[in-house]
C-alpha cells in the first residue's frame, strides 16, 4: 500500500472514531427531536438538511479558521463550553417546564398565518446546529486533528486534510440519517412512550449543558 493512502485511511479513521463522541450524532437526534414534533415530513427534510449544512460549515470554518478566529476575539474553548453549557441547560429547562397539552392546543385550534417550519426555521442554526449538534467539543476535536494533520510538505497537507474532512462528511451523513429518522423510532413507543422519552431526553438535555458549563469552569479555574 501506497504510503499515500495509508496515511489518508489512517488519518480518516482518527477523524471519525474522534470527532463521533463528541458530535454524537445519536444522542443529539433524541436532544432535538421534540423541535420536529410538528413538522410534516417534507418540512423536517427541509430543517434536517440545513442543519448538516450549518454542521458541516462549522466543522469546516473550525478546522480551517477556528483558532484564528477565537484568537482574534479574544475567546477561549472554556468558554464557548461555559456558555454553551448555559444555553443547553436554558434549552433542556425549557423543554421541562413546557405544557404539552397547551402546546397542542395553540397548533390545532385558529387559522396559523405561520407554518411551525417558519417558526422553528431561526432556531436550526441555534440551538440546534451550535451548540447542541457541533458544539465546543467538537471545534476542540478539530483543532487538534488540524494540528495533527499539519506538515510542511504540502502534497502531504492535502491529503491529511482531504480525509478530516472526509471524516467530517461521514459525521453529517451521520446527522443527516438519525435526523431524520428518530421520529420513527420513538413512535414504535406509542404515545405514553414518547412523552416519557421527551421527558428523559429534556432532563438529559440539562444535565449534558450542565456538565458542559462545569467543564468549562474547571478549565477557566485550571488556566
Amino acid at each position: 500500500m501506497p504510503v499515500w493512502i495509508h496515511s489518508f485511511v489512517h488519518l480518516l479513521f482518527i477523524g471519525i472514531i474522534t470527532l463521533f463522541p463528541v458530535v454524537n450524532p445519536i444522542g443529539s437526534s433524541f436532544i432535538v427531536s421534540p423541535y420536529f414534533a410538528h413538522l410534516n415530513d417534507d418540512e423536517k427534510r427541509m430543517a434536517v438538511g440545513k442543519i448538516t449544512l450549518y454542521a458541516f460549515c462549522i466543522c469546516t470554518v473550525s478546522l480551517f479558521a477556528g483558532h484564528y478566529i477565537l484568537e482574534l476575539f479574544g475567546i477561549s474553548i472554556p468558554v464557548i463550553q461555559l456558555a454553551g453549557g448555559i444555553m443547553i441547560c436554558k434549552m433542556g429547562w425549557e423543554f421541562l417546564s413546557s405544557d404539552d397539552t397547551k402546546k397542542e392546543s395553540s397548533t390545532t385550534t385558529g387559522s396559523q398565518k405561520v407554518s411551525e417550519y417558519q417558526n422553528l426555521e431561526s432556531k436550526l442554526f441555534y440551538p440546534i446546529t451550535f451548540p447542541v449538534t457541533t458544539g465546543a467539543g467538537t471545534i476542540s476535536v478539530l483543532f487538534t486533528l488540524s494540528a495533527h494533520s499539519a506538515t510542511g510538505n504540502f502534497n502531504s497537507y492535502l491529503i491529511n486534510t482531504s480525509a478530516i474532512l472526509l471524516a467530517i462528511a461521514v459525521m453529517c451523513l451521520l446527522i443527516y440519517i438519525f435526523y431524520l429518522n428518530t421520529k420513527r423510532i420513538i413512535n414504535y413507543l406509542g404515545s405514553n412512550g414518547e412523552k416519557i422519552i421527551n421527558r428523559i431526553t429534556a432532563f438529559l438535555i440539562f444535565c449534558v449543558g450542565l456538565q458542559i458549563a462545569i467543564s468549562g469552569i474547571q478549565a477557566l479555574v485550571k488556566g
